[in-house]
Parts: C-alpha cells; sequence; structure tokens
C-alpha cells in the first residue's frame, strides 16, 4: 500500500502544479468542484483504461507519454498567455478556468496514468483500490494547489493570468523533459 501512496503522489504533483497555477486566477466553490471533479476522475480512470489497453499498447505509449502530456499543457498555458495579452476572457472572466480548458489539461495530466494502469495491471495490484487512492491523492493535491495559488493570485493582480499562463507552460515543459 505504500508503494501505492508513492505512486499516488508523484503522479499527483503534476496535478498540484497545474491546480497551483490555475489558483493564480481566482478561486471559487464552483471552480474548486470542476477542478476535483476533472483531474479526479482522468486521475482514476486513465489506470483503469490502461489495464484494457493492453501491454502492447503500454509499450508505444511509453515513449511518447511524457512528451504529449507536456506539449498538451505547453499549448494550454500559451493559449492561456495569448488569451490574456489580447483581453478575451470569455464567459468565466479567466481563460484558463472554461470546463473545456479543464479537461484538456485533465486528460493532458493523465496520460502517465495510462501507463501506470498497465503497470499495476502486471503487478497484479488491485486496479480499483489504485484508481481510488490515485484519483483521492490527486483531488487533495489539486485542492491544495488552487488554495495556495489563489493566495499568490491575490497578491500578483492583473499579472496573474500571463504569470499563470507562462508557469503552464513552464509545467509542461517539465512534465514533456520527464521532470515531473
Amino acid at each position: 500500500m505504500a508503494a501505492l501512496v508513492i505512486v499516488a503522489l508523484s503522479v499527483g504533483l503534476g496535478n498540484f502544479a497545474v491546480a497551483t497555477t490555475l489558483g493564480v486566477s481566482g478561486v471559487d466553490a464552483k471552480l474548486r468542484v470542476r477542478v476535483a471533479l476533472i483531474f479526479g476522475a482522468f486521475e482514476g480512470v486513465m489506470p483503469l483504461i490502461g489495464l484494457v489497453l493492453g501491454r502492447s499498447l503500454a509499450h508505444a505509449l511509453g515513449t511518447a507519454a511524457t512528451p504529449v502530456a507536456g506539449a498538451l499543457l505547453g499549448l494550454a498555458g500559451a493559449y492561456a498567455i495569448v488569451t490574456a495579452l489580447l483581453g478575451d476572457r470569455g464567459a468565466t472572466g479567466s481563460p484558463e478556468m472554461s470546463t473545456r480548458r479543464l479537461l484538456l489539461i485533465g486528460g493532458a495530466l493523465s496520460i502517465d496514468n495510462l501507463v501506470i494502469g498497465i503497470a499495476l495491471g502486471a503487478y497484479h495490484v488491485d486496479l480499483v483500490l489504485a484508481a481510488v487512492t490515485i484519483a483521492v491523492v490527486s483531488v487533495a493535491l489539486s485542492l491544495i494547489g488552487l488554495e495556495i495559488g489563489s493566495w499568490l493570485g491575490g497578491r500578483l493582480g492583473r499579472w496573474s493570468e500571463l504569470i499563470g499562463g507562462a508557469v503552464l507552460v513552464a509545467v509542461g515543459v517539465a512534465i514533456g523533459v520527464g521532470l515531473l
């Protein structure tokens, strides 16, 4: 069980970093719920999908998962920067807060969980327990990250969206090169 918690923490750190970035633009109850549901669902379901896909896909996806996730997060951050510079804040007042963007980010963050599911299946770990543990840890780290980001955002003022986008690009690069 300790190894499973360590795995959950390691994959949840990316969610923590991104949630901190999202929180910079402000946090309300609606955002907390959307982040918890979206990030938790992706983090919990992807290991189950990984088991279903099988070992042959694990080998092919294993080398591409990290760069693909990093590129998707980097693109989401670049989009947030461009949108903030152009002044188009959309319906929610913050470009990185839309449900569509959260789904993109949640999917990108959980690509590694697909491979983890395949590995956990090979080691005969209770996959449902693993998925629930990973999802719970992910939600907890995401909510903590949102609060830290909100605190920082209150101190950054109008620059928070640009800085948040830049940090999201940096997190994408870090994930893409294997640092997170």
